[in-house]
C-alpha cells in the first residue's frame, strides 16, 4: 500500500491499492469511494470519504450516508447483484445515489429459501470467514462442514471459533471437542473461546485484526457477546439461549459492519437456520479434501463411491482410515449441490438422470453377484 492511500481516511475499513485502482475511473466522472456497513429495510449506510477536508491540504475526512433503496444498483433484478455489507461502491454524494458496486474480491453465498434456485451475498470483500460453533449445545460437525464447504467457495479464509468454552470445565473434554472439530475441518484452524471469561479472546482479535471479518453461525452460538469483546463495547445486544435446546434467538437483524479497535472490520450477521450451498462444489472438495485423496486409489477414474469393486474410499472406511460419518456428509453435501444446480440447467439435469440409472443397474448387478444368482 502507498503512503497516499494509506492514508486515506477508509484505510481502517480496507481500503487499499487495489481498490484505489478499481475506482479510477469513478474517482474520473466526479464520484466518492465507500463501503456499506449496514443494509437494513429498503435502505443502507455507507461510510464514504468527504471531499471536505479538515485541515486545508486536501486530506479527505469521513462521513456516513443513507442510499434508500430505489438507488440502483444497490437493489438488482439479479439477487446475485444486490449490493450488501461488505461492498464497496461508488456514490454520488450530492444525490446520495450509488452509481456502481466496485468488482468483488470475495463473497460469501448460500442458496435461498425460495423455489427459484437464486444465491444469496451475505457478505462481500471478506478476508477471514469465522464460523461461530456454540458449545453449550451438542457439537453437530456436519453443519461445521456445510459452513466451511460455503467459506472455502467464497474465497475468505475459514476458521472455526468453538464459543463459550467456560461452559466446559473439563480440559481434557475440551481437548477432546478442538480435535472432533479439526478432524472435520482439514487446513482450518480452530479455536476454543470464551468471552465470558477472556479465554482465546487475545489470539483471535490478533487473527482478525488488519482485515475483514465476518461473523456466521446458528442463532444462540454467541456471535454477538463475541462482536462485543471484540469490539470492547456493548454494540450488539445479546439474547439468552433457551435453557431446553440451547438454541437462541434472532438478536441480531441486520449485517453491520464494525471497526475493531485493534484494526480491520467485523461483520456481525444474524443467526442462519438454513445454510443451503450454493455451486460451492470446490468448497465441499476442499472440506473434504482426504476423500479426494482416497480417491486416487479408485480402480475406476468415475468412481462413485458407493458399489464400485475397488474403491479407494470404501476400502478406507472398512479399515477405519476414514470415518463413515465424513463419507456420508460428503455424499449429502454434493447431492445437494448436484439438485441446486440441476434446477437451472436441463442438461445437468439430464446427465444426472443418466448416472442414477447406471448406478441403480450397476447396483442391482453387484446384489446378484452377491447373492449368486446372475449367471
Amino acid at each position: 500500500m502507498n503512503d497516499l492511500t494509506a492514508s486515506h481516511s477508509l484505510a481502517p475499513y480496507g481500503w487499499d491499492d487495489g481498490f484505489d485502482a478499481d475506482f479510477t475511473p469513478h474517482a474520473a466522472a466526479g464520484l466518492l469511494p465507500g463501503r456499506i456497513v449496514r443494509v437494513d429495510r429498503g435502505r443502507c449506510d455507507v461510510v464514504t470519504a468527504s471531499t471536505q477536508g479538515t485541515d486545508g491540504g486536501g486530506t479527505d475526512s469521513q462521513g456516513t450516508v443513507t442510499v434508500q433503496a430505489d438507488a440502483a444498483p444497490v437493489w438488482s433484478p439479479d439477487p446475485m447483484q444486490i449490493a450488501c455489507t461488505g461492498d464497496w461502491v461508488a456514490l454520488d454524494p450530492g444525490r446520495r445515489v450509488v452509481r456502481a458496486l466496485l468488482p468483488r474480491r470475495t463473497a460469501f453465498v448460500r442458496s435461498t429459501s425460495s423455489k427459484r434456485s437464486e444465491g444469496q451475498v451475505l457478505a462481500a470483500n471478506v478476508d477471514h470467514a469465522v464460523i461461530a460453533v456454540s458449545l453449550a449445545a451438542e457439537l453437530d460437525l456436519g453443519r461445521v462442514e456445510r459452513f466451511l464447504a460455503l467459506a472455502w467457495e467464497s474465497g475468505a479464509r475459514p476458521m472455526i471459533v468453538l464459543t463459550k468454552a467456560d461452559l466446559v470445565p473439563d480440559p481434557a473434554g475440551l481437548s477432546y471437542l478442538v480435535a472432533d472439530t479439526e478432524a472435520a475441518a482439514p487446513g482450518v484452524d480452530v479455536l476454543a473461546v470464551s468471552a465470558e471469561s477472556g479465554q482465546g479472546m487475545d489470539v483471535l482479535a490478533g487473527v482478525l485484526g488488519g482485515g475483514t471479518a465476518v461473523l456466521l453461525g446458528q442463532s444462540g452460538a454467541g456471535k454477538s457477546t463475541l462482536a462485543n469483546a471484540l469490539l470492547g463495547a456493548e454494540v450488539q445486544a445479546v439474547r439468552a439461549t433457551r435453557d431446553s435446546d440451547g438454541k437462541g434467538r434472532h438478536t441480531t437483524t441486520t449485517r453491520d459492519l464494525l471497526p475493531l479497535p485493534g484494526g480491520g472490520v467485523l461483520i456481525d450477521t444474524p443467526g442462519l437456520r438454513g445454510v443451503g450451498l450454493w455451486d460451492a462444489e470446490s468448497g465441499v472438495t476442499q472440506v473434504f479434501a482426504e476423500i479426494e485423496e482416497l480417491a486416487q486409489r479408485c480402480r475406476f477414474h468415475d468412481c462413485s463411491h458407493t458399489v464400485e469393486p475397488g474403491c479407494g474410499v470404501l476400502g478406507a472406511v472398512e479399515s477405519g482410515e476414514l470415518p463413515e460419518r465424513r463419507l456420508e456428509s460428503y455424499r449429502k453435501l454434493l447431492r445437494e449441490n448436484e439438485r441446486l444446480a440441476a434446477r437451472t440447467d436441463a442438461r445437468l439435469r439430464a446427465e444426472l438422470r443418466r448416472d442414477w440409472k447406471q448406478k441403480q443397474a450397476l447396483g442391482r448387478h453387484m446384489g446378484e453377484r452377491k447373492r449368486g444368482t446372475r449367471r
